[in-house]
């Protein structure tokens, strides 16, 4: 069976797509099969991967991840998985649009709201050795599905001070799904991201980190640092690792997927 590991963050901006991206592909090339699902309606994995989900662009016959969990909640069906996954030469993709806000405020009235997302993964999930899943920055109902369908979670930081108010909310939100929800929910670590090595600020938030949550929690070894080419990527629909295979980014990247296959 496949593992599901969720990346989240409430706070937007600290590299959770760049890491599903990039922790994708970086599994792809250690010979795994894997699956991307971008659960956030501003669909930033699904553009990231050169795929248009306007209605205007979109593949013969594609859905996407808001209709197949509107299928679930309204008739209790899940499509073919041909429908809603798109085969794109590296990792699957499960694509989202705008239309996964709507998704979030139908979830309210839904019975067994936090499982929907769960019960769509676990149908498909023995076709993949890795789900990775890209939260929205938020920890509304999308997120609480996210985590309720996960093994495991990745939270990305920022190497700056904001980066860690909301560190502290999100940690209990993990523990509260784990004890009312999903007992097998684990954090896989935080992954300290967009850091310098040259800049104090950089250190000491690696610092604050390890004071404060090492003894409990993994922190990642590999530091994921700035460089220009995460934001050239995805213009052209590319990982990094795709991108510019060279770069430290990527390069960061493969030591990433080394510490999670050797988990």
């Amino acid at each position: 069976m496949g593992r599901i590991i969720a990346i989240a963050n409430q706070k937007g901006g600290v590299g959770k797509t760049t890491t599903a991206s990039n922790l994708a592909d970086g599994l792809v090339q250690k010979g795994k099969k894997v699956l991307k699902v971008d659960m956030d309606p501003q669909g930033n994995l699904t553009m990231s991967s050169g795929i248009e989900t306007e209605i205007n662009d979109r593949q013969d016959g594609l859905i996407t991840l808001s209709e197949v969990m509107l299928e679930k909640m309204n008739n209790d069906r899940i499509p073919e998985k041909q429908e809603f996954i798109i085969k794109t030469g590296q990792a699957d993709l499960i694509p989202a649009d705008m239309s996964l806000s709507g998704v979030e405020l139908a979830l309210v009235n839904t019975m067994s709201r936090e499982y929907v997302l769960k019960e769509i993964l676990e149908s498909i999930r023995n076709l993949y050795d890795y789900i990775l899943v890209d939260c929205c920055p938020s920890l509304g109902m999308l997120t609480v599905n996210s985590l309720t369908a996960a093994d495991s979670v990745i939270i990305p930081v920022q190497a700056e001070f904001l980066s860690l108010k909301g560190l502290e909310l999100l940690v209990q939100t993990i523990s509260r799904i784990k004890r009312q929800i999903n007992k097998a929910l684990e954090i896989e670590g935080i992954l300290i991201t967009m850091f310098n090595r040259q800049t104090i600020l950089s250190r000491q938030i690696k610092e604050i980190l390890e004071n404060n949550y090492g003894c409990n929690i993994r922190i990642f070894q590999t530091l994921i640092p700035k460089s220009i080419k995460v934001a050239e990527a995805p213009i052209e629909g590319m990982s990094v690792l795709q991108y510019s295979p060279n770069n430290i980014v990527a390069h960061a990247y493969r030591g990433l997927t080394e510490e999670i296959l050797n988990v």
